[in-house]
């Protein structure tokens, strides 16, 4: 009490006095701070008792008001003052010492407004940078301490400075050249410390010893005049003290000191102890406290400069951190989730995953855990995002090897079915919430592997985890079948080139699914029954002979098939826009047909869908250069046996069972081969869209495998009295235009039917809108 009122009086006391030159008024207060050193006896009192809160608040708005009467970028006398006797480096011991108790928290701050209103850049100054390494030290050492907003502070606007003038990142690397010897030197000091008798007295020449000093200038210096990465190291040792200057500070050394964790810690030729305090303070319990940690860590990884994205990288733990926080909170998750859950929580910012389950009225089991992946996820996937490369490289690396292949490989490669669906939905979240460049490449080399080379069937099981996953595609669990698909749906929709070509191109790159024969001059001509030379009849298509020759529908619908265009012999491989349409659209009989009953379902409901997603896919796609044209045929290996590849060949499977299978797993097949057709590589168009290419004996193309469909259909409607009326209420139905109603029979065939009629009609509008996209200048 005594004390407030002593503040009070001298405050009344500075109001009366007149004003003294600001350099005077500055030196009293700093005298001042060290005469209490000298005179007080009870350093257990705490500092918010004392003067020192005020001393230093008054030295600080002395140096803004000094630099604001000046021009810009003239240091003052009292900032000459400061650097020149190193009242920094003083005040950091204090701060070291804690004395008085709370001195530490005082410091930290002087240290952050000093930085922080100080508009001309102090951290060139020697004086000024070593002893904010120094401290930057000393925060994040204990978790949960009073001075943990304080530190956090401190070390935001350090970052910030970092960040406006990338350069002077380079002071805060920490050349250690010879580790062993780093550390034995430290230890031997902490060993001679402690056999030493503690003192509580600091003598009057101490305190007045470094007034005299003579040989620092606390001059600015450049990195780039340092040798090495840590131009203030060069100039002092980490441990070492002026003889004269930092007799105070040797002296505070001694009192309450005790080592750090970077003390007992051996880093390979550098440390960057800016990054390991944040590291630390990332888990700190308090959730303000960590977020502030992570905004600065994100400031630290995007500095351009190459030495510290080393350094960061190989000496520091945040590789570590981040993969293994992964990994921790991914195991936490409960065995079984929801995939609908998984799919549909909220979308996921790192630094805003406060989540109250009384508040939520949608809370699931698991939903916190939840919610903190994927916050943590979102958060490593913005930090690669916004490094420097080498860092970011290293940090994706760091995620593939730590997390993904260790952690959830094994999850994705078990043979329960509820782990499998639960693995399996997680992995397509992650797969949806990945932005960065760099993140996403190992994401893609870890589900589909590196090989660019053609598939073929013995060595379709190269890499297991992409092996297993195209099987899961056609798994005995709907829900499993239905998730995976999804996972490569939206897997095909990222800007990657990897993708498309490890699974679909590099088994069409020879384009040996073509019967390729040269055209002599009778050939060109058009033959009789309007079939062109080396063409496949569908009637004698080895894929319908299961048909009965007898069977008059089959063949009134193969009739209605439009007649093969003469003009379409073409070494690039085109054929007229509207015979490929009209090939699509005739592929379903009339008596299969359903939507012309019921409006708003015509093929150019398609046509804008396609428009706008193929517009989308050609801006993803752009950087690739791909080939405007299939490769001539005459470079190609025809020879080779054709292979359409795992992931095709499960796809044509499903699409050949589309009558026998449910509704929902219908939808997702022909979405997934939708998305492929959109992409405008020649040879998937040729491939997947080109009805009128002669196949190789033993392939299918897409348009085979729907003949083949439709084949079987004929025969099986046959048999299903009143086949029509059901298949339109069934329509109905799904669009919900008729209530649910009693069972109706072949419910699974008729849904089949539909869902088939609606893909050839998207294929058609995909097929018009990319020969349109082709053909407009």
């Amino acid at each position: 009490m005594f004390s407030k009122f002593t503040s009070i009086l001298q405050h009344a006391v500075e109001a009366l006095a007149p004003s003294l030159p600001l350099q005077e008024d500055f030196v009293y207060h700093w005298k001042a701070i060290t005469h209490y050193y000298i005179e007080t006896s009870d350093d257990k009192a705490p500092v918010t008792d004392t003067n020192i809160p005020s001393h230093l608040e008054q030295m600080l708005d002395i140096l803004v008001q000094e630099e604001n009467e000046r021009e810009s970028g003239e240091t003052g006398p009292c900032m000459e003052y400061l650097l020149h006797h190193k009242i920094l480096e003083t005040l950091y011991t204090l701060g070291k010492a804690d004395c008085p108790p709370g001195m530490k928290q005082q410091v930290l701050a002087f240290y952050t407004k000093l930085l922080g209103r100080i508009r001309q850049p102090l951290l060139p100054h020697i004086n000024v940078h070593r002893p904010v390494q120094k401290l930057i030290r000393l925060c994040g050492e204990v978790l949960a301490t009073p001075t943990e907003n304080e530190e956090i502070q401190f070390l935001c606007i350090v970052c910030a400075k970092l960040k406006q003038d990338p350069y002077l990142v380079n002071f805060f690397l920490e050349v250690i050249q010879d580790p062993v010897l780093h550390l034995c030197r430290r230890q031997s000091k902490l060993k001679a410390m402690a056999s030493k008798e503690s003192t509580n007295v600091i003598t009057e020449d101490m305190l007045k010893g470094q007034d005299s000093l003579a040989t620092d200038t606390g001059q600015a210096i450049q990195p780039e005049e340092m040798p090495g990465a840590a131009g203030a190291e060069h100039m002092e040792k980490e441990d070492e003290l002026p003889q004269q200057a930092d007799d105070l500070s040797f002296s505070l050394d001694e009192l309450n000191v005790t080592s750090s964790p970077e003390s007992s810690t051996v880093c390979p030729n550098q440390d960057y102890n800016l990054v390991n305090s944040l590291l630390n303070l990332t888990k700190s319990p308090d959730g303000r406290i960590a977020v502030k940690a992570c905004e600065g860590l994100m400031l630290l990884v995007s500095l351009p400069e190459p030495a510290a994205a080393k350094c960061l990288t190989q000496s520091t733990c945040l590789c570590e951190l981040l993969t293994d926080r992964l990994a921790t909170l991914y195991r936490a998750l409960p065995q079984s989730l929801d995939p609908l859950d998984i799919e549909t929580v909220e979308a996921i910012n790192w630094g805003l995953d406060s989540y109250s389950h009384k508040e939520d009225a949608s809370a699931f089991p698991g939903k916190r855990a939840l919610i903190s992946f994927l916050s943590w996820f979102d958060y490593c996937d913005q930090l690669i995002k916004e490094a420097q490369k080498i860092a970011a490289v290293a940090m994706a690396k760091a995620v593939r090897e730590r997390f993904f292949v260790d952690v959830m490989e094994p999850q994705l490669m078990q043979t329960s079915e509820i782990g499998i669906l639960t693995s399996t939905a997680l992995l397509h979240r992650i797969v949806r919430q990945v932005t960065s460049d760099v993140l996403l490449q190992e994401l893609v080399y870890f589900v589909l592997g590196e090989h660019r080379e053609p598939e073929t069937l013995p060595n379709i099981n190269r890499h297991p985890l992409r092996h297993r996953l195209i099987e899961h595609c056609d798994h005995i669990s709907d829900e499993i079948s239905i998730m995976t698909l999804r996972m490569f749906e939206h897997l095909l929709q990222k800007p990657h080139e990897h993708i498309l070509y490890n699974l679909v191109l590099r088994n069409l790159e020879e384009r040996n699914y073509i019967e390729y024969k040269p055209l002599c001059q009778e050939d060109k001509d058009v033959v009789e029954n309007g079939q062109i030379a080396g063409a496949i009849d569908l009637e004698e298509d080895p894929l319908f002979t299961d048909l009965s020759p007898d069977n008059t529908g089959a063949q009134e619908w193969l009739s209605v098939s439009p007649p093969v265009s003469p003009e379409h012999p073409k070494n690039d491989g085109k054929t007229e826009v509207h015979k490929i349409v009209n090939s699509f659209l005739c592929l379903v009989p009339d008596e299969a047909k359903s939507s012309y009953h019921v409006e708003g379902t015509g093929y150019d409901t398609y046509l804008r869908d396609a428009h706008r997603q193929f517009r989308d896919y050609c801006l993803i796609c752009l950087r690739w250069e791909w080939p405007g044209s299939p490769r001539s045929l005459e470079k190609c290996n025809l020879e080779a046996s054709f292979f359409e590849g795992h992931f095709l060949k499960v796809l044509f499977d499903r699409m050949g069972r589309i009558l026998d299978q449910p509704y929902d797993v219908n939808l997702q097949v022909t979405s997934v081969l939708s998305k492929l057709s959109l992409f405008p590589h020649p040879h998937i168009h040729e491939y997947l869209l080109d009805p009128y290419i002669n196949l190789a004996s033993g392939c299918r193309s897409l348009f085979s495998v729907i003949v083949r469909v439709v084949g079987d259909l004929m025969v099986r409607i046959q048999r299903i009295p009143d086949f029509t009326p059901k298949l339109l209420l069934v329509r109905k139905r799904l669009l919900g235009l008729e209530p649910e109603g009693p069972v109706i029979d072949h419910m699974t065939l008729l849904e089949g039917v539909i869902v088939l009629e609606e893909f050839c009609k998207e294929l058609a509008a995909i097929a018009f809108v990319k020969y349109h996209a082709s053909s407009t200048p």
